[in-house]
């Protein structure tokens, strides 16, 4: 119970504790710290910190399902959407992950998900994302289906004066990530332009967003992440709130991955970036993620 020292004393204390444990020690402490105290560990954890460290310790402290569930909610609750939470969260979870957050989402507002998704957002950015959220990708690859699904986004797109948008969302949509790597090999065959090129050139707003996470997952989930995380960090100020929410929701799932294709796409490495671009959460970050 080394912890409770840490309370009033220094971030530094504070963070060496946390980031020692993996999420599910984190949450035996948090349940050992209630029956000990009799409060919630996170609440005075709050009261005695505050600004981006503060949202980076809640962060740390809150399951993962749950996190991604409390992002969520945060992104559609109130008065207008954010948009690239809910872009970045359903492109890129497992089908499993997404049955969990529906199902904790329901238990945590007593709400649908699925409902307040399609009454913050309109159009064919809604219809993708309800598709997102049914978590029924077809399983592994149709070798019959291949060359036509490469033929039908061409149609779709290159090929047509306007586009079939519609088509877009099916196949995106519903195919598996392991068959859409081999459309999108047929497709640049076919049309001469990657995927990616393509939904920039035939689409906009947020549909066009979506659809180029969808196509970035599909062939990489971790390369995915790197160039969220480069973008959050790229230009005037950094987006802390995106670089928090990958940062503690891919560490223990595909960090190593993600710090390698960093390197890969962006010549250099994610600890540089991070030291670069961000002062006092830098530190904690880096510690976090075990990138020093």
């Amino acid at each position: 119970m080394v912890f409770v020292v840490a309370i009033g004393t220094d971030e530094d204390s504070i963070m060496k504790l946390l980031t020692s444990r993996s999420n599910s020690q984190r949450q035996q402490i948090k349940a050992a710290y209630k029956t000990l105290h009799g409060k919630d560990l996170v609440g005075d954890l709050q009261g005695e910190l505050g600004g981006k460290f503060e949202t980076l310790v809640v962060a740390l402290m809150t399951p993962p399902t749950l996190y991604d569930v409390t992002s969520l909610r945060n992104a559609i609750k109130g008065a207008g959407t954010d948009e690239k939470v809910l872009i970045e969260i359903l492109s890129s979870r497992t089908a499993q992950q997404v049955k969990d957050i529906t199902a904790a989402y329901r238990q945590e507002y007593n709400k649908n998900l699925e409902d307040d998704v399609t009454g913050d957002t309109s159009g064919h950015f809604r219809r993708l994302l309800v598709i997102l959220l049914q978590a029924s990708r077809q399983q592994g690859v149709q070798e019959g289906n291949i060359e036509t699904d490469a033929q039908t986004l061409f149609s779709a797109g290159e090929r047509k004066f306007g586009t079939d948008e519609e088509q877009f969302i099916t196949i995106l949509g519903n195919r598996s990530a392991e068959h859409l790597r081999r459309v999108f090999a047929a497709y640049m065959k076919l049309a001469g332009y990657e995927m990616e090129e393509s939904v920039k050139r035939e689409t906009s707003g947020g549909l066009r967003d979506l659809l180029l996470a969808v196509v970035k997952c599909a062939r990489s989930v971790p390369a995915y992440f790197a160039e969220t995380l480069y973008n959050s960090m790229k230009g005037a100020g950094t987006d802390d709130q995106t670089l928090i929410r990958v940062m503690v929701s891919r560490s223990e799932v595909d960090m190593l991955d993600i710090r390698a294709d960093y390197r890969r796409l962006f010549a250099k490495s994610l600890h540089s970036a991070i030291q670069v671009y961000t002062e006092s959460l830098s530190l904690s970050v880096l510690n976090y993620t075990g990138i020093y």
